[in-house]
């Protein structure tokens, strides 16, 4: 696929970006340098090849999964306003 300078020409007015002749020529060209690159690399032979999250084998270290702050719920539950049944009770906002 290739661009024209029309169709860069159509694009920037949908865009509602200007562009002078000089610039429309320029982003033609890098456009289609692109799909060039994209028929490149769509021309190379992937089967057999598995899926990668990344270049390199990382994984992420996970921190073991342990309780490290007390239960503090009736400290904070005995200076609310009101509670009932271990819940926090607010004013009715919507009627």
């Amino acid at each position: 696929m290739s661009l024209t300078l029309h169709d860069v020409q159509r694009i920037a007015h949908l865009a509602r970006i200007r562009v002078s002749e000089a610039e429309a020529e320029q982003t033609r060209n890098q456009l289609n340098g692109i799909f060039d690159l994209i028929a490149e690399m769509q021309a190379v032979d992937t089967a057999g090849v598995a899926p990668m999250a990344h270049a390199r084998d990382v994984f992420q270290r996970l921190r073991a999964d342990e309780v490290t702050e007390t239960d503090r719920r009736a400290a904070y539950q005995a200076v609310a306003p009101q509670t009932e049944a271990g819940l926090y009770l607010v004013p009715q906002v919507i009627e």
